[in-house]
């Protein structure tokens, strides 16, 4: 068999390692899925990683010597041209030369930052495969995007472009974010403000559902707020029609900066994402410019838990392009 037939894909998480080999064409052959240890040393992380592509080449039954790149995905921040990981804030991962930890392989290294490596995920075997300019936007948690520019990843001068979770919604808000500053875009719209503002509902003691539906109110997620809208919670719909409004005008502002042909959500919230459509598209087209939100489409991931891994492939095979 020829040699360099195959890429390696790693998501790496916070508590998850998921590796995976694909041929040339990113059809994955072997998945392999062990923990971080992200509270361990950058020696433990790294020794998982490469245990992982051992052993996802054993299963699928390939030399090292068969495979082209390795793509490896993390949260950031971090700076793609080095390929060093800066200090993510839940990796014990700091000023970490990516491409010498993975020396071994003797292949090409690509690091990326893993909302990056999702909106690439998604160019390749998602959504927009049919798209050069696109913006994925992963709202879970927080909330995250990658921006893809005639068929490029737009990385910025230091590999941060894109972080439109920390774009200012509200200056009078006195909710704040996890960055230091208020009225964020992702304290305002994510999952995390879903959680926030179902909780907030009952601690006021509203007339809502929402604490019915739960042991204890700290176990108060966008999911459940969600739920709660299903089955006709007035105070659940209001808070979901309150997010839906943010969300519009986040899409709005990522409209207005990066024109591009299709916008794409990611993330926890698409389980729900029918309650939000309407209100966000109607928001969004509203304030976003009328010629630029012209025939403008939102649609949701289709990649599921494997847009990390996805992604990862998908950054090889983008830079062996080059």
């Amino acid at each position: 068999m020829n040699n360099s037939k195959y890429v390696v894909g790693i998501d790496l998480g916070g508590t998850k390692i998921l590796t995976a080999v694909a041929d040339m064409e990113g059809e994955i052959l072997a998945k392999v899925k062990r923990p971080t240890e992200a509270k361990k040393s950058k020696d433990i992380i790294f020794a998982n990683i490469k245990e992982t592509i051992y052993q996802v080449l054993e299963k699928a039954d390939i030399n090292v010597e068969e495979i082209a790149g390795i793509g490896l995905g993390s949260p950031g921040p971090l700076d793609v041209e080095t390929g060093v990981i800066v200090n993510p804030p839940n990796l014990e991962l700091k000023d970490v030369d990516v491409e010498k930890e993975l020396s071994e392989f003797k292949v090409p290294v690509f690091l990326e930052n893993d909302a990056n490596a999702a909106a690439v995920g998604e160019k390749y075997f998602g959504s927009g495969q049919d798209t050069k300019d696109m913006v994925y936007i992963t709202i879970s948690t927080g909330i995250g995007a990658g921006v893809i520019m005639d068929g490029q990843i737009l990385h910025g001068a230091d590999s941060g472009a894109g972080e439109l979770g920390h774009a200012t919604l509200d200056p009078h808000s006195d909710v704040q974010c996890g960055c230091g500053n208020y009225g964020c875009f992702e304290v305002l719209a994510s999952g995390t403000a879903l959680s926030r503002r179902g909780r907030e509902a009952v601690k006021e003691r509203k007339d809502t559902m929402i604490a019915d539906l739960v042991a204890d109110t700290a176990e108060i997620d966008g999911a459940v707020v969600a739920k709660a809208a299903r089955k006709g919670d007035k105070i659940a719909k209001e808070i979901i029609d309150e997010v839906a409004n943010y969300l519009g005008i986040g899409l709005a502002n990522a409209i207005n900066n990066f024109n591009p042909e299709k916008i794409i959500i990611g993330g926890g919230v698409t389980d729900s994402w029918d309650l939000f459509a309407e209100k966000v598209e109607r928001v969004m087209k509203r304030r976003a410019l009328d010629f630029l939100v012209k025939g403008k489409e939102i649609t949701t991931s289709q990649l599921g838990s494997e847009i990390g891994v996805k992604g990862a492939l998908g950054v090889v095979l983008l830079r062996l392009e080059k």
